[in-house]
């Protein structure tokens, strides 16, 4: 089988996987699926999860967004966050979301609405995430 590999930065960590089969990202206009010889490109990424498959195994993160991009048949992902599912602490991600819907249903929050819809979004798909 002919694989590439993936280069994930984030802010706070660097993440290599080499001989992957399959990856798929969140883009902001819906997922897209990376294979082998795929045409090099720039893509946008969106709050969701990020699969990627080495060795038959498939291992899911959870992205705040960010960029993808593909050349030469490999891909470099720059992540606002990714958090691996089984290393998400879904209490912590429980007490975000309740957070987030307090701010949205509280009439006088600083907040604007924007940021409080990216807050509900972001917490929402940690908890989904984190049950893969």
């Amino acid at each position: 089988m002919i694989s590439y590999d993936v280069e994930i930065v984030t802010p706070i960590k660097d993440l290599n996987f080499k001989e992957v089969s399959y990856l798929r990202c969140p883009g902001l206009d819906g997922s897209f699926g990376v294979m082998s010889k795929h045409r090099d490109g720039i893509f946008a990424l969106s709050i969701g999860e990020i699969k990627i498959t080495q060795n038959g195994k498939d291992n899911y993160y959870s992205t705040g967004g960010g960029f993808a991009e593909i050349v030469n048949n490999s891909v470099k992902i720059l992540a606002e966050s990714l958090e691996r599912s089984n290393e998400i602490d879904e209490s912590r991600a429980s007490e975000s979301l309740k957070r987030a819907q307090k701010r949205k249903t509280d009439q006088d929050s600083e907040m604007n609405v924007a940021r409080i819809e990216a807050s509900l979004v972001r917490a929402l798909n940690r908890l989904r995430v984190s049950k893969r």
